[in-house]
């Protein structure tokens, strides 16, 4: 796929809020998390869509939302989806809130503020894993936030009598692999599984977990090791990007490849370096978007 960089011309002729009628299709679909977490999300919503344009925004200058209180994080999320949605700056055409913490805080609002907008967000994938579990009895690994969120306490409700989740707050985790600080990753999973109980495939133990941010993927290595082959490691990438598919007014016309942009509030060879590691794509060069760091 291609990468555009920040001076490319055929990025500025492709997403040019100044289009023509026809090229509307060729808006770019607007991703964001708190950091490189999303990335995640992202790469199930290219493989869903390959000839989709994305603008992907990690907001890694005010990282992680799971350990801030939850005016701050509507606050960004409100920041974030007005930069991406103004025909000013990048004018997408949807946007995947592309972390469970800020879906859980503020998903509502910008749907409130942005009527016309298709708004997609992320939740811990409770619903597939209760499908999945023979044992029924489920673990969850997610933010304190998302764990503490009015929307999760509904999601989980909405499941009673289907499953037994057992829910454990990752402190410190996404904040890890944002870092990629793999001693710190592997001693918070081994952590973090322990608390939350015996894991197999017989009667009593725990036999699917949920990875309910979207950081948690990138340790899925880790959690392998951790709790056994027949378990299963759930999260919400696929179904995510589906749903996306299913909500887009117009698809792309394109029968080429789409293009990615990549924007941080942080440090944007951060990014870079994480979307190689993660996505296999060298040739991604991020850029800085000074313009809502405050």
């Amino acid at each position: 796929m291609r990468c555009p960089t920040p001076r490319s011309q055929a990025w500025a002729a492709t997403f040019s809020p100044a289009m023509t009628a026809p090229d509307q299709s060729a808006r770019p679909i607007g991703v964001f998390d708190s950091g490189v977490g999303g990335l995640s999300v992202l790469k199930a919503l290219r493989a869903e869509l390959p000839t989709e344009n994305f603008v992907y925004v990690a907001d890694s200058g005010f990282a992680p939302y799971g350990e801030r209180d939850e005016a701050f994080v509507i606050e960004r999320a409100r920041t974030l989806t007005q930069h991406l949605q103004s025909q000013a700056h990048l004018n997408i055409k949807a946007l995947v809130v592309a972390c469970n913490t800020a879906t859980a805080a503020a998903v509502h609002v910008l749907r409130q503020e942005h009527p016309q907008l298709p708004i997609i967000g992320v939740e811990p994938a409770l619903k597939p894993a209760a499908a999945l579990s023979h044992t029924k009895r489920i673990g969850v690994l997610a933010t304190r936030s998302t764990l503490n969120s009015q929307k999760f306490k509904t999601l989980l409700h909405g499941l009673t009598g289907q499953a037994e989740f057992i829910c454990q707050p990752c402190d410190g985790l996404a904040d890890a692999i944002e870092r990629d600080d793999t001693p710190k990753i592997r001693a918070l999973c081994a952590q973090y599984t322990g608390s939350t109980g015996q894991f197999g495939i017989k009667n009593g133990l725990i036999d699917c977990l949920v990875l309910g941010c979207t950081h948690y993927p990138f340790a899925s290595d880790h959690f392998r090791q951790l709790v056994g082959p027949e378990v299963h490691l759930v999260d919400n990438g696929e179904p995510v990007a589906r749903h996306t598919r299913r909500m887009l007014h117009q698809l792309n016309a394109s029968s080429q490849p789409g293009s990615l942009r990549l924007l941080s509030t942080g440090q944007p060879g951060a990014l870079s370096l994480a979307v190689e590691r993660w996505l296999g794509e060298r040739a991604c060069q991020a850029e800085r978007l000074d313009s809502i760091t405050r």
